[in-house]
């Protein structure tokens, strides 16, 4: 599912620093249908568990680089050599369609979902797993299909996960970029119905509405995005899908983590009191989970990726790794 709910109304400024990537070890494993997939290990240390990393929505691919969002940015890279600082091995990968030039290329959730499975097999076969137990790592959109797939997993982290269902969180971020716009108050009304009858037509598999003269061009651009026949199916199937619901019935530790600067997704000011994971939220940290100095007030879509790219450190990750260490 692409980011262009994220950025419908967006200059990004590029950061031009870079951080040098740590050393890994290439791999590739079939996923679901015995489709190729490739990814990247890091050793681990004395800790038990070993992690397989999701990475999160739209051509994002394993280093959590996505070239819809210009910035030199490669987090989830970051994240991993993070990890392995906790003793944490990982393997992380990209998604199917990264690369892919077939049109016909099955993206569905099915799909999607058969991958993530076949990546926590993959990684029990890994020599630098070997007698661990695995963690399954995902972020934002990674995070939500996660929840789906930990059956195979020993337990969860789910960083920047939707506290929504995708249909309501992106309504909520397109309401908060117009307001952000300063955008009359019927012009935030006509765009929001339209946004609306787009994601009815998406669930009942119709045409998309036409957008009236006062409907953001962005918005139009982001409802044909979210229609594509390629991937229509799999943005029907998770538009609805409730979070918690999903969170509520894992069987595994859980812990979910979010930035407090994360104008992406964010943590919900009521998280449901049956949820019996963690809960952490962490302190000056944006979407990608690099420190954002700035108060959320200041934040856009806009000038929040200022900070996505690989000039940024990490944030304090301190709470995460307290989590890890309940581990057994």
């Amino acid at each position: 599912m692409p980011r262009a709910a994220l950025t419908i109304l967006l200059a990004i400024t590029p950061v031009l620093a870079q951080v040098p990537a740590s050393p890994d070890r290439s791999v590739s494993f079939p996923g679901f249908n015995a489709f190729p997939l490739k990814g990247s290990v890091k050793a681990g240390g004395g800790h038990p568990y070993f992690a397989v990393m999701v990475a999160g929505s739209g051509p994002t691919d394993r280093d959590w680089s996505n070239p819809l969002i210009p910035v030199p940015s490669h987090a989830g890279r970051e994240v991993a050599a993070w990890l392995q600082g906790q003793g944490i091995g990982s393997l992380r990968f990209d998604k199917r369609f990264i690369g892919a030039k077939d049109p016909k290329l099955d993206v569905s959730l099915d799909a999607q979902l058969g991958d993530i499975k076949a990546a926590l097999r993959a990684a029990r076969a890994l020599p630098e797993a070997k007698g661990k137990k695995l963690l399954l790592v995902g972020h934002g959109e990674g995070a939500l299909l996660s929840l789906l797939a930990a059956g195979g997993a020993d337990a969860a982290l789910l960083l920047a996960m939707p506290g929504l269902s995708m249909g309501r969180l992106i309504s909520a971020q397109v309401k908060g970029q117009l307001e952000a716009a300063g955008a009359p108050a019927e012009v935030s009304a006509t765009n929001l119905a339209y946004l609306e009858a787009v994601l009815a037509a998406i669930r009942k598999d119709l045409d998309l509405p036409e957008a009236g003269p006062s409907v953001a061009p962005g918005l139009t651009a982001l409802a044909r995005s979210l229609a594509r026949p390629e991937t229509r199916g799999f943005v029907r199937d998770l538009l609805d899908l409730d979070p918690w619901g999903a969170a509520q019935r894992l069987p595994i530790p859980t812990a979910v983590a979010w930035g407090d600067r994360d104008v992406q997704t964010w943590k919900p000011e009521v998280v449901p009191a049956e949820f019996k994971g963690a809960v952490i939220e962490l302190a000056e940290a944006n979407h990608l989970l690099k420190r954002e100095s700035r108060a959320k007030s200041e934040l856009s879509g806009a000038n929040a990726s200022t900070t996505y790219g690989d000039g940024t450190p990490l944030a304090d990750l301190t709470p995460v790794a307290a989590w890890l260490k309940t581990l057994k």
